[in-house]
């Protein structure tokens, strides 16, 4: 447990030296240059596994903790209308009987937290289904409706009872996307390319039938698929469409990995995941539908729940390398997922296991949940900044925020795959300093904060890794692990003189995140003069 204090005396003496004449890397920031609004389509949206999970309060824990401290505006999660949400039966008769009751549980809650539903329509209701092909543990079932005019008729009364429930002016700010990687054949979608088009424009026109305000898109592929195809395909058949989605994870080689015993490869290229969302923003705009928005509503740099990549240290620079390169491109980037409580596998058996989660079971937040905090701390208004590795904004009241990173691929590539390289204690080589340098604050006295997470720096993984990575903790351990990685900053109070600039260096390692706040503390009041 006091295995936090040397780290925090170490930063705490390495923030408050003074300069050196001789720096590897100067980040220039002018306090007084606006770029413009801080583009936050990062945490637009976040991924969870399914729409059951949902219910449980663990889960609704955690989404309450990471609302307030990342900021997460929309959630999407698969299975909506799976049995286990109980909404569709047929009597015996064959007639459809509708439930909504677990699905308004659930959104009462998001709405209650404010969030909002990214409605990610599917699987189908077993009752519905043309065939009895599934995935995942929950067995979502993955075949179109063996009727249209009863798949039409849930998702009318669907969408009318969320206009009765919420409002047509709540229900018009959501989205609505019809199924989950329907290129994946037999995996998520046992039809192929014109069973999907007819699903989607089915789907799609009866939405609108409730109100043409309302938002449908798709068509949520994997790997970036059918984009084209998919506008075309709306635009030749005059089908609405007012968004294309889709999704891109950074793995070179591989495939869904559930178990853990197959193994994946983190790309070695250092455009993947950014490139893609650049490349397929281009092939809309020069679509015959070129204003459509693009939501990326799944990504991470692993596209398995088994991939102790998620757990690493070097997940909170990807992440923040991806957005700095790509959020300008997209409406949305949902982060797949906030937390471990995932279950496509079956629920996992210890505590780290790679889950993509930015939290993992005991609410220990992994350095990729810092990568989303430290963001969510930037203020609305970003400065010019010259700097690859780093965003800079200030606030109406001349308060700065300055996060920077280093982000370098340490993977060595095809002779290692992820599940060995990630699960070892893995230093980062030393880079030297880098210099901050902010001109044009108001002279003054700042407080002064600094957050980082880097290796074994709020890095939960290392500290479980040190207790030899024990299959089950102890309810001390859990304490354990979180008081060394609370997130806490080193606060000091600096001076900014007249000139107006402010500079200080800070240590640099491999895959370092640091957030340096300065907040000018008010002046204090002048004595009253004369008497009473």
């Amino acid at each position: 447990m006091n295995s936090c204090k040397p780290l925090f005396i170490a930063l705490l003496l390495a923030v408050c030296q003074p300069a050196f004449a001789q720096q590897n890397r100067v980040i220039t920031v002018d306090a007084g240059q606006a770029k413009g609004a801080f583009n936050r389509s990062y945490n637009f949206c976040v991924g969870a596994g399914r729409a059951n999970e949902g219910l449980r309060a663990d889960w609704q824990r955690q989404l309450r903790l990471t609302r307030a401290g990342c900021g997460f505006r929309y959630i999407r999660f698969h299975g909506l209308l799976t049995d286990d949400m109980g909404v569709y039966q047929e009597d015996r008769r064959g007639n459809p009987v509708y439930n909504f009751q677990y699905i308004d549980e659930l959104f009462d809650f998001l709405l209650s937290i404010n969030m909002k539903p990214f409605v990610e329509l599917g699987f189908m209701p077993n009752a519905l289904a043309s065939g009895n092909k599934t995935v995942f543990w929950w067995r979502g079932n993955i075949t179109p409706p063996k009727d249209y005019q009863k798949w039409n008729g849930l998702i009318k009364h669907l969408v009318d009872h969320f206009t009765e429930r919420y409002g047509a002016a709540e229900v018009k700010t959501w989205y609505f996307e019809v199924w989950n990687e329907p290129n994946l054949k037999n995996l998520f979608f046992s039809g192929d390319q014109a069973d999907y088009f007819k699903l989607y424009r089915e789907t799609a026109n009866t939405i609108k039938s409730v109100s043409k305000d309302y938002r449908v898109g798709g068509p949520a592929t994997a790997g970036n698929g059918w984009i084209p195809e998919m506008i075309g395909f709306c635009a030749d058949n005059k089908v609405p469409v007012d968004f294309i989605s889709t999704h891109t994870y950074g793995v070179k080689q591989g495939f869904l990995d559930q178990t853990g015993t197959t193994g994946v490869i983190v790309s070695q290229d250092k455009d993947a995941v950014a490139g893609d969302m650049l490349r397929v923003k281009q092939q809309i705009k020069s679509s015959a539908m070129p204003n459509l928005e693009l939501h990326y509503t799944e990504w991470s740099a692993s596209y398995t729940p088994s991939d102790p990549i998620h757990d690493s240290y070097f997940e909170a620079p990807y992440i923040l390398d991806k957005i700095k390169k790509a959020s300008g491109a997209v409406n949305s980037m949902s982060y797949w997922t906030f937390t471990d409580i995932f279950e496509e596998a079956g629920p996992r058996m210890t505590p780290f296991h790679g889950g993509f989660g930015l939290l993992n079971y005991q609410d220990i937040k992994k350095p990729a949940y810092y990568a989303f905090e430290f963001l969510n701390r930037l203020s609305d208004t970003e400065l010019k900044n010259n700097d690859e590795n780093s965003i800079a904004c200030r606030d109406k009241n001349g308060n700065v925020q300055l996060l920077l990173w280093d982000f370098t691929i340490t993977h060595p590539g095809d002779s290692v795959n992820d599940q060995v390289f990630y699960k070892r204690d893995l230093p980062a080589k030393t880079l030297g300093n880098a210099r901050i340098s902010v001109k044009n604050l108001k002279p003054g006295t700042y407080k002064m904060y600094v957050y980082k997470t880097g290796y074994r720096a709020n890095d939960a993984y290392a500290t479980y890794f040190d207790m030899h990575s024990p299959s089950q903790l102890t309810k001390q351990q859990v304490l354990q692990i979180k008081q060394a990685n609370n997130g806490a900053p080193v606060v000091t109070t600096v001076k900014v003189p007249a000139n107006g600039v402010f500079e200080k260096e800070l240590p640099m390692r491999e895959n370092d995140v640091y957030l340096v706040e300065l907040k000018r503390l008010a002046p204090p009041n002048p004595p009253l003069k004369g008497g009473l």
